[in-house]
C-alpha cells in the first residue's frame, strides 16, 4: 500500500504551491492513474514516493514505512520505474537494459539469463531483439523493453510516468491492452501518469484528478 499524507510542496521562485494539503491511499495491487495538465504536481509526486522527491511537508508511507525514515536503497529495490519516452540507454542493447537493476543486485548470469527470458515472452518480444540497440527498435518495442526492466527485479511497486505519450495511437492503445493483461496476471501496485483522460479511466482501479496544487477528485472505478 501507498499513502500519501498532507503532502505539501512549493518549488523555489513559484508564487503557489505545486501540491497543497494532498491526502491519497493506493491500495496493494490496485493500478491507480493520476491525470490532469502540465505542471499540476502528478509527477512531482510519482517522484517522491522513491524518494527523487521530497515535499517540504508531510509523509509518504510505503507497505507502512515511512519512507523518510528507511533506507533508499531497500526502498527502491521495491520500486520499478518507468519513464516518459522509454529513456532506455542508448548504448546497451536490449538485453543488457533489461539485466540494469538484476546486476546492481549481483544476480548470477545464470539468474539474469532466465529472467531477460521469462520478460521478453511476458511482453511479447521477439528474442530476436535482444541483440538491438533502443534506436533499432519501434516506439512500442521500446515501451515493452522499459517495462521489461522496470520489472526485472519483480519489484511489487510499479511508477509509470506519461509510459505511452510518445506512441502511435494504435500502438498505444494495444500497450494499454497488454499492460491490463500485465496486471491481471502480476497484481503489482501501479501508479500511473497520463495527460489523457481516457488512459486514465481505461486502466485505472483508481484515478485521482488533479489541478493546479494537488488533487482535485478521486474515484474508484474498479
Amino acid at each position: 500500500m501507498i499513502r500519501l499524507e498532507n503532502i505539501y510542496k512549493t518549488y523555489p521562485g513559484s508564487a503557489h504551491a505545486a501540491i497543497s494539503n494532498l491526502n491519497l491511499t493506493i491500495n496493494s495491487g490496485e493500478l491507480c492513474t493520476f491525470v490532469g495538465p502540465s505542471g499540476c504536481g502528478k509527477t512531482t509526486l510519482l517522484r517522491m514516493i522513491n524518494q527523487l522527491d521530497k515535499p517540504d511537508s508531510g509523509y509518504v508511507y510505503v507497505q507502512g514505512v515511512k519512507i523518510a525514515e528507511s533506507d533508499i536503497i531497500q526502498l527502491r529495490r521495491k520500486i520499478g520505474f518507468v519513464m516518459q519516452s522509454a529513456a532506455l540507454f542508448p548504448h546497451r542493447t536490449v538485453a543488457q537494459n533489461i539485466a540494469t537493476v538484476p546486476r546492481l543486485l549481483g544476480w548470477s548470469k545464470t539468474q539474469i539469463r532466465a529472467r531477460i527470458a521469462e520478460l521478453v515472452d511476458l511482453m511479447s518480444l521477439d528474442r530476436l531483439l535482444l541483440e538491438r540497440y533502443p534506436h533499432q527498435l519501434s516506439g512500442g518495442q521500446q515501451g515493452r523493453v522499459a517495462i521489461a526492466r522496470a520489472l526485472a527485479a519483480d519489484p511489487p511497486i510499479l511508477l509509470m510516468d506519461e509510459p505511452f505519450a510518445a506512441i502511435d495511437p494504435l500502438v498505444r492503445e494495444r500497450l494499454q491492452d497488454e499492460l491490463l493483461l500485465l496486471q491481471q496476471r502480476l497484481h503489482k501496485t501501479i501508479v500511473l501518469v497520463t495527460h489523457d483522460i481516457n488512459e486514465a479511466i481505461r486502466l485505472g482501479d483508481r484515478m485521482a484528478i488533479f489541478e493546479e496544487g494537488g488533487v482535485l477528485a478521486q474515484f474508484c472505478l474498479s
